[in-house]
Formats: structure tokens, C-alpha cells, sequence
């Protein structure tokens, strides 16, 4: 994985003063120009510039479904999480049908926080014969990195909305999140699927030299979607008139999920409380430019968190401020 640490995210932060730390953590996120690695790297240097004995070191790239494996097992302090995959992988099911180990290593991922993990973008160049996401038979498609949860969910929203399915409809490049990127740079795919918090690196990246179209479902509606989306999954809209290049003109409806930061449910219990209350207190360092940011909120961290069990520490301080009963 390659690592990044805080230089990733110091653009948007109060620079902190340089110390030794006692207590160093391990974190590992999904590839870094994402806008839910970004959350992390944030919550990170949030948590190192205002605690004297911790630092949270970060890497970026590979799998979340992954990392959590490796939480689990102790490797890693923390990874991206959500109730989805936290549910699969507690059942060895779907991606962790193979893995043997994953019902017990689920054991010992707890949550820390949830954080919106943005709109599902179906993107296409302005100039593409495929106006919604019914028009994709035929098409290659980059649907996230095979095996991952966001893989999973983008097929499972063209399936519910659109019947059409992976592999027999359409085709799924296999790639990761930068080469899947530059595949749709590069005019090699029909659609690129990114789930990010507005505006998105990647599509203001892209509208510098072309525009882009966002494309939704015919319809929406149905048993087969409110099956998909569940009780975590919910929809919503990609606005117009988010890029200099986007020929939106009314908003598109996709959907969104609820993403988190799990950690080792052995990691005791003073430390996870003193990096959740070092978060949120000083939330407000993180800067403007970072518009995503808004995002964040303190009683969505803790909202319908399924199945999975909110670290005791962490759970320490949702209760001081009210947002946990």
C-alpha cells in the first residue's frame, strides 16, 4: 500500500506542532484522492495535531473489505467500515465466502464513526449514446475495484433499477480506483463509477478538458430497490451545476450509503475515547476548502448503526454530548 500520512490532507488543516508520540495507530484507507480516504486522512490529522501522545499513521490504497480482515486480526488499528460489509463479513458472506476467519475477525471491528460516503456518480462523457444507466447493455464499465463494497453496490443499483446484470448485460473492467480513473481518461470505458462527496477531484479533474454527464435510472422506483437499498442504503440526488463541464441540466437520482471508520474492538478503551472526543472537538480546524466537510456530523456518526457495536471509548463520548442514549 502506498502510505501517506499528514501531508496528504494539510491543505485543509491548522498545522500542529511536531512531538514524539507515545501511542502510534495504524490506519488504512481506500486509494488516497477519494473523497472517503480524504475523511480519514482528515479525522487522523485532526486527531495527531491535537493529541501530545498519539499519532495516527495512514495508507492509502487497497481494499476496505480487506482492511478489515486485517483489523481483525490485529494488524491494523483502523479501516474504512460500514454495516453492509460489516454484515457480510460477521455471516462469511458475498466477498467473504472464501475467508473462514472473517465471521471471528468480525468480532473484533467495532465502529468509531459513520460519514456519508457520497452520491453514486455514473458518469459518461456529455457526448455518449447512453443516456441513462437502462442504456448501458453493451458497455464497459468501471464499477470499482472487483470484490470490494463499492463494486458491489454500484452493480446492485443498475441491477435493481435497470435488471440489466455484470457479466451478461454489460462488462466490469477489472482494475483499481487509479487505473479504473484513468481508463475513463483515456476513453478506453463507456462509464466510470465513483461514489464521492460533491465536488469530486476527479470529475473537476476531468471537466477541465471535456464534459461530463451524470446518468441515473429510468426509474427508481419498485420492490427490487427497496430491497437493494435496505435499511442503510438511501437515495440520493446528484444536483446540476456542480462542474464547469457537466451538462446535467436537472439533478440525477442515485443513491448513497453510510460508511464509517472501524476500529479493534481490543484497543482499550481511553484511547478510542481520547481520539473520538480530540475529532470532534476540534472539527471546526478542518478549513473551507474543504467543502465535504459539512458533511460531517456528530449524531449521524452514531445513527442506525446496525449490527455493528460502537467501540465502549467511542461510545464514552457520543453519550457526554447527547447523540447516544
Amino acid at each position: 500500500m502506498r502510505k501517506f500520512t499528514m501531508a496528504l490532507a494539510a491543505s485543509m488543516m491548522l498545522a500542529g506542532p511536531a512531538f514524539a508520540a507515545d501511542t502510534k495507530l495504524k490506519m488504512a484507507t481506500i486509494a488516497p484522492n477519494l473523497s472517503a480516504a480524504i475523511t480519514m486522512a482528515t479525522f487522523a490529522n485532526v486527531v495527531t495535531n491535537n493529541l501530545d501522545n498519539v499519532e495516527i499513521e495512514v495508507a492509502g490504497g487497497g481494499a476496505a473489505t480487506l482492511h478489515m480482515m486485517e483489523v481483525g486480526r490485529g494488524n491494523l488499528d483502523m479501516s474504512m467500515t460500514n454495516q453492509v460489509v460489516h454484515g457480510l463479513m460477521s455471516a462469511g458472506k458475498a466477498m467473504y465466502a472464501k475467508e473462514p476467519e472473517a465471521p471471528k475477525l468480525a468480532k473484533n471491528v467495532n465502529l468509531l464513526m459513520l460519514y456519508p460516503y457520497g452520491q453514486y456518480h455514473f458518469a459518461v462523457r456529455a457526448d455518449s449514446d447512453i443516456q441513462v444507466l437502462d442504456d448501458i447493455e453493451g458497455a464497459t464499465v468501471f464499477l470499482g475495484p472487483q470484490g470490494g463494497g463499492a463494486y458491489n453496490a454500484a452493480r446492485g443499483w443498475i441491477k435493481s433499477t435497470t435488471g440489466l446484470e455484470v457479466g451478461e448485460d454489460y462488462e466490469a473492467i477489472k482494475a483499481n480506483w487509479q487505473t479504473g480513473y484513468q481508463a475513463f481518461l483515456d476513453g478506453k470505458i463507456d462509464v466510470y463509477v465513483n461514489g464521492c462527496i460533491d465536488p469530486c477531484g476527479q470529475f473537476i479533474q476531468f471537466t477541465e478538458t471535456e464534459d461530463v454527464r451524470f446518468i441515473g435510472p429510468e426509474s427508481y422506483e419498485g420492490e427490487a430497490v427497496t430491497k437493494f437499498l435496505g435499511k442503510f442504503r438511501y437515495l440520493d440526488e446528484i444536483p446540476a451545476g456542480l462542474y464547469k463541464g457537466q451538462k446535467n441540466t436537472s439533478a440525477v437520482m442515485s443513491m448513497n450509503v453510510p460508511v464509517g471508520i472501524g476500529i479493534r474492538a481490543d484497543l482499550d478503551d481511553d484511547t478510542v475515547y481520547n481520539i473520538t472526543k480530540a475529532f470532534w472537538d476540534n472539527l471546526d480546524q478542518v478549513t473551507s476548502d474543504a467543502p465535504w466537510a459539512k458533511q460531517l456530523n456528530v449524531k449521524f456518526a452514531v445513527t442506525n448503526i446496525g449490527g455493528m457495536t460502537i467501540h465502549p471509548g467511542a461510545a464514552r463520548y457520543y453519550r457526554e454530548v447527547g447523540v447516544l442514549n
